[in-house]
């Protein structure tokens, strides 16, 4: 056996633009390859990933030459393994039971949906991104977060504060510059609500969490409501936009998708056609292979679940939205112990509640100069903007 191939040629801009041909290319020709750029060996298949993911004894979390730690101030529960990661992820799990998510986030998010749909302008072109996407995901992660009083302009900025310093696989100086600003705030907002929430407990994540039995310790809160902003708005928002565009640049499928109800359907597809996390790392434990390349001990991989969803063994013309292709298991929610915390929540916000509503209200919206739309991210991906004409 030999070590995995080099490619000096891919640089960390050329991924945040367009990955997708790169990805292919590895797909096709090398399938395990060390990225200089990123400092890791990029597995681009699905069974490499999915079987990294299954296998926390051999591949760690605990990445020692991530960005995260430095963007998130803390070594978070997504940098674990183990009893320790089970106890910081299960500190946070009471808030979105399926009681509190029938109950309570899910009626909830439904009526901000329908007061922030309202508000938009029906007689010119708008952009999605900043008048709806973001500040709904912004609003409903504050509400379950227990951090009422943070506006939707000071969520998303947090947010996206967090993704750019945790996604800074380049090692630039400004997003961590901006991201210590963004703690500085961050840890002010969660003491002030802290201090609210000791005397008038409720279901959102920071109240479950300090007046837990045995409470983590909690630097460990922190990071926890920490580790839920930077993933909890990008997500259900770039899904969303993700979806529309998906629907709006396919109107053959959008009608057999109003006409069958199945608006789940085009939310898995969505998702897996642009992975709203596109990757992830593992610290190899012990030496190991992976498809005949011998694979160290303290080598850093990197999942590409965005190049997984596209693997041409599991999905047919996977580079294509598809919302009525047959179903197939898509990895952007995860796998293993991992598994995404929010996939029931985004699959109820997204799917069930907002793309179905907007619809429902703008039966005939649809989308302008679909060449503007801007795609970025190599961590983190989606549509930085979504131009449509409400009707």
């Amino acid at each position: 056996m030999a070590m995995a191939p080099v490619r000096e040629d891919v640089t960390v801009h050329q991924m945040i633009d367009n990955p997708y041909p790169v990805y292919r290319q590895m797909r096709a020709e090398t399938p395990v390859v060390q990225v200089p750029s990123v400092k890791r060996t990029l597995l681009t298949k699905a069974a490499d990933c999915r079987h990294v993911k299954d296998h926390p004894e051999l591949f760690s979390s605990n990445d020692p030459s991530t960005p995260m730690e430095k963007a998130f101030e803390a070594h978070t529960l997504m940098r674990k393994d183990g009893a320790e990661h089970l106890a910081e992820r299960n500190a946070m799990m009471p808030t979105f039971s399926p009681r509190n998510l029938k109950t309570i986030w899910g009626p909830m998010y439904e009526r901000l949906a329908e007061e922030y749909l309202d508000r938009l302008p029906k007689t010119e072109v708008i952009d999605l991104f900043p008048m709806l996407a973001g500040p709904l995901a912004a609003r409903i992660l504050a509400e379950t977060m227990g951090m009422p009083d943070a506006s939707d302009e000071e969520m998303q900025h947090w947010s996206q504060a967090l993704i750019d310093g945790a996604g800074n696989f380049g090692w630039f100086d400004e997003p961590f510059e901006r991201v210590a600003k963004a703690n500085v705030a961050m840890n002010a907002n969660i003491a002030a609500n802290e201090k609210r929430l000791r005397d008038a407990p409720d279901q959102s994540a920071l109240s479950v969490m300090i007046h837990a039995e045995n409470p983590i310790p909690r630097s460990q809160i922190v990071a926890n409501i920490k580790i839920a902003i930077g993933g909890g708005i990008n997500e259900p928002r770039d899904a969303a936009l993700t979806i529309l565009y998906g629907l709006l640049s396919n109107p053959g499928q959008l009608e057999e998708i109003k006409a069958s109800g199945n608006w789940q359907a085009a939310f898995e597809e969505g998702v897996r056609w642009v992975a709203p996390i596109q990757v992830s790392s593992r610290l190899v434990l012990e030496d190991t292979e992976i498809r005949g390349c011998d694979i160290p001990k303290g080598t850093v991989l990197m999942t590409c679940q965005a190049s997984a969803n596209h693997d041409e063994e599991v999905f047919e013309d996977g580079h294509l939205y598809n919302a009525l292709r047959k179903p197939a298991p898509h990895q952007s929610f995860g796998s293993g112990p991992h598994h995404c915390m929010g996939t029931h929540m985004a699959r109820m916000m997204v799917g069930r509640t907002l793309i179905p509503m907007i619809f429902d209200k703008f039966p005939n919206m649809r989308l302008v100069e679909p060449e503007s739309v801007v795609w970025k991210g190599f961590g983190f991906r989606g549509p930085l903007n979504l131009p449509v004409r409400l009707t």
